[in-house]
Formats: structure tokens, sequence, C-alpha cells
């Protein structure tokens, strides 16, 4: 059974979804405002969250939990009654995994949330054609074969393994790899990619997972 967090503060919304995904299967977990969904983080499998809170906005809470450690990989649907493009595309970038727009069917909203769960299961394993990554263990294998990765270069591959075909600058990975605290420089990240690739027997200019946008950044190939 999946643990799900819905933080959204219209009453008759929580209760027509917390009765379809209990439905499912799952155990839903639900906070009116930004701040109670962040005291009800901890051991949720995935969130689900309104755009329109009453204490802030949930790109504020989806942006503070990018940043820390313990949330970074949770998947994220975010729900909202803003259906411009650019709306969308603002979600997605502050790092929302799937974006539903007011009014949706709630057969939709439960098919992706077992997509996002599936994604990234709750045994914490994240495959990607041939590349598996258990993620509690901290372990990699290619092709059935395990991997000897620095903890540094685990965290990299599974943070880019866990957002594939989003592109991220090296100042974005420093962040949300290393930490605000790191005093490294881009040049880090280069390193980190390339020892990567090594391992991973790429070849730079046709990479199997590991892609250089040049003047921007890297991303994991869909």
């Amino acid at each position: 059974m999946s643990k799900l967090l819905l933080v959204e503060d219209e009453p008759a919304v929580r209760m027509g979804l917390r009765l379809s995904l209990s439905k499912a299967g799952h155990q839903v977990l639900e906070a009116a405002t930004s701040s109670e969904g962040w005291d009800k983080l901890a051991g949720a499998d995935l969130l689900i969250l309104d755009w329109m809170l009453p204490d802030e906005p949930g790109v504020r809470l989806l942006e503070r939990l990018r940043r820390d450690g313990r949330y970074e990989g949770l998947p994220v649907l975010m729900l909202t009654a803003r259906a411009g493009e650019a709306d969308r595309v603002e979600g997605l970038s502050r790092g929302a995994d799937d974006y539903l727009t007011k009014p949706f069917s709630t057969p939709e909203l439960v098919a992706r949330v077992q997509a996002l769960l599936r994604r990234v299961g709750k045994s914490g394993r994240l495959e990607r054609g041939g590349l598996a990554l258990d993620l509690e263990r901290h372990q990699a294998f290619l092709d059935g074969l395990s991997l000897e990765l620095t903890r540094r270069e685990f965290d990299l591959l599974s943070f880019l393994a866990r957002h594939p075909g989003r592109v991220y600058t090296r100042e974005e990975l420093l962040e949300r790899v290393w930490g605000q605290e790191f005093l490294g420089t881009a040049r880090t990240v280069d390193q980190h990619v390339a020892q990567l690739r090594d391992k991973l027997h790429e070849d730079p200019k046709n990479p199997r997972f590991l892609e250089t946008l040049r003047g921007v950044g890297y991303r994991f190939r869909e």
C-alpha cells in the first residue's frame, strides 16, 4: 500500500479524491495548507499538491522540498486551475513530475498517480533502459553488472535518472546534488559526469544515458 499526501484546501475535492484513491488501494493523508503539508511529508510515497493554498502557493512548498535532500526524489503531481501553457511550464520547471488542470477526471488522476508510483516504486528501485538503481542501498547496476560508484556519483546519476528528459544547468546540479553550502564550481559537475560516463562505458558523442547540451547543461535521456 502506497502512502499519498494530498495537499488541497477545498474539503469537497479532498474528500472525493481520498475516497477514489483509497478505493484504488492507497493510504491517503490530507492537509489543507502548505505548512500542514510540510509537517506530514515524512514517509509519503507521492505528493498531490494544489497550486493555490491559503498560506502560500503550492509551488513554494514544491521548491522547498526539492531543495531538501529528504524529498528531492518524491514524485509530485500538481493540481491547478491555471490552464495556460506558461503556468504548466512553470510548475514543471519548479520540480513537478506531472500536472493536472481543474476540472479533471478523477480516474485520470488515479491513473497518473499509479504511473508516477511505478517510476519509483516503494522498494526504491529505479530502472532506466538497462540501468538499475537501488535508491535505498545506493547500489547501481548496468545490464545486470554492478557499478562501483562513489556516493556523489551515485547521487548525481540517480538525480538525473529520476528526471529523464529535463535539462539541468551545472549550477542547478551543484545546488540539488551537492547542496547550497558546497563551495565547488561548475567544473566539479563536469568532472563527475566524465567519471560516470567512463564507468557507464559511454561515448560522449553518442551517449546512452547522459547527454550534454552545449552552453546549457546535462540531462538523462528519455
